[in-house]
């Protein structure tokens, strides 16, 4: 046995491995040429494909306001959630177009795409929504209904006679 190796750097050294003083690459902000991050987000069973640009706050899901989309003020506070966080209100438009499952799915499903978006046009966002979990999937789907049973886990009725 000629050299031991003692130490972490040691050990990178002879690997060929950077250490860990060298910095990460910071982040790039990922923008179309209109200027625009898009972003796909789920929820459930609804998939909403999300525009976001610089503007006056003005959201747009469909082709309707987000008033008249999403008529209950709940529905209506989830979307703003990751404005809020990212304290980024007013300073975003937002085009979204969702598909299936009902208005709470889709809600979850856009406010996703818009923390998606958020953190791809500004990576300095990234922190703040992860931090609020908005990042992540909500992965909760329906469970599928079984046979011999009357719902997922619900059984029939037993009858002794």
């Amino acid at each position: 046995m000629a050299d031991q190796i003692t130490t972490l750097e040691e050990l990178g050294a002879v690997a060929g491995v950077e250490t860990a003083a060298e910095e990460l690459a910071p982040r790039e902000p990922v923008r179309d040429e209109l200027g625009r991050s898009y972003a796909t987000g789920k929820r459930k069973d609804a998939v909403a494909r999300v525009w976001i640009k610089p503007g006056s706050g003005k959201v747009e899901v469909n082709g309707k306001e987000m008033k008249a989309y999403f008529a209950r003020p709940v529905l209506q506070m989830i979307l703003r959630q990751p404005f809020t966080v990212a304290g980024v209100e007013d300073q975003f438009d937002v085009y979204a177009t969702v598909k299936g499952g009902g208005l709470s799915g889709q809600a979850g499903a856009v406010k996703h795409g818009i923390s998606k978006a958020l953190q791809l046009y500004d990576p300095s966002l990234r922190g703040a929504l992860k931090a609020a979990g908005f990042l992540t999937r909500d992965s909760r789907v329906v469970e599928r209904k079984k046979f011999g049973r009357r719902k997922a886990r619900r059984s029939f009725q037993f009858s002794k006679r």
